[in-house]
């Protein structure tokens, strides 16, 4: 495990020659407005930089630190009620929701490409979903959001074409292999560990097929009232989250190690930290 002096210590070079933020500038900003912020954490890795940026966080001024656990979807709702205040998620719901009036403020992409379609032999493009079977883990989910989207792009019809099945996203790999269903939406550590498994084949990979590798997948929103009433923390909290993404990006085994302290496998978060482009987020 690796201790807060440590990570300070360490990531001190690092950031400093990655980012331009010097002590003597960051020294001459106004105070936080709150020093408290809850962020929160889903079973997916990709969103690893708001994981990563909890130490970085701290030395931003933020004294606690707190992360909810509403899962992928109910973030959403959460953010919007202010429940949670600031968070990394996936960018398609966070429209939907905003069309809908929800109280979200989006401040800053951080990265693309973390998303993957898996299909069956029989399923070799997105127009083979056709007609088939999809598995996603609820209705408005980023897994549906993401598919839906991918299909309207090549003519299809989502709601009349594509049949979602609702399972948890720990039962759909098996699924998939027994060809229960056709294919699945995968965010890692899912993709890691499809290939690891040998369960079937990537359709599409956000990270390499354009047009969807042009666009930021996740992105950090914030709860709208938290934002106007603390614009000062709200500009720290993203700072310490894109420093944390080029950490990611520079230093992939050292950020998979704490991600690896939150419960999650450090093999998967290893290669998820090699195969997402957290540094493209200034481009």
């Amino acid at each position: 495990m690796i201790t807060r002096r440590d990570f300070l210590r360490l990531t001190a070079g690092t950031m400093t020659g990655a980012l331009g933020v010097f002590p003597a500038r960051a020294a001459a900003e106004p105070a936080l407005e709150t020093t408290m912020i809850t962020l929160n954490q889903i079973p997916g890795i990709c969103v690893a930089p708001q994981y990563v940026a909890e130490e970085l966080l701290r030395s931003e001024g933020f004294a606690d630190v707190r992360y909810a656990k509403f899962g992928t979807a109910g973030l959403y709702t959460a953010l919007a009620s202010g429940e949670v205040d600031l968070s990394m998620a996936f960018v398609a719901p966070f429209i939907t929701q905003l069309d809908a009036g929800a109280a979200i403020v989006l401040t800053g992409g951080v990265h693309a490409g973390c998303f993957e379609l898996f299909g069956t032999e029989g399923v070799r493009s997105i127009r083979d979903l056709k007609g088939r079977t999809v598995a996603i883990p609820e209705l408005g989910s980023p897994h549906h959001v993401f598919t839906a989207s991918m299909a309207a792009h090549v003519g299809l019809n989502p709601v009349r074409d594509i049949k979602f099945v609702i399972q948890p996203a720990e039962k759909s790999a098996q699924l998939l292999q027994d060809k229960k269903v056709d294919a699945l939406m995968g965010f890692p550590p899912v993709p890691q560990e499809l290939r690891a498994k040998k369960i079937g084949h990537v359709i599409v990979s956000s990270g390499a097929d354009r047009p969807w590798s042009q666009y930021f997948c996740c992105i950090v929103g914030a709860n709208q009232p938290f934002v106007h009433k603390h614009p000062v923390a709200t500009k720290r909290a993203l700072r310490a989250i894109l420093k944390a993404a080029n950490l990611c990006a520079l230093e992939p085994a050292r950020a998979a190690r704490l991600i690896a302290d939150r419960g999650y496998r450090y093999e998967y978060a290893f290669q998820t930290m090699k195969e997402i482009p957290y540094g493209r987020w200034r481009e």
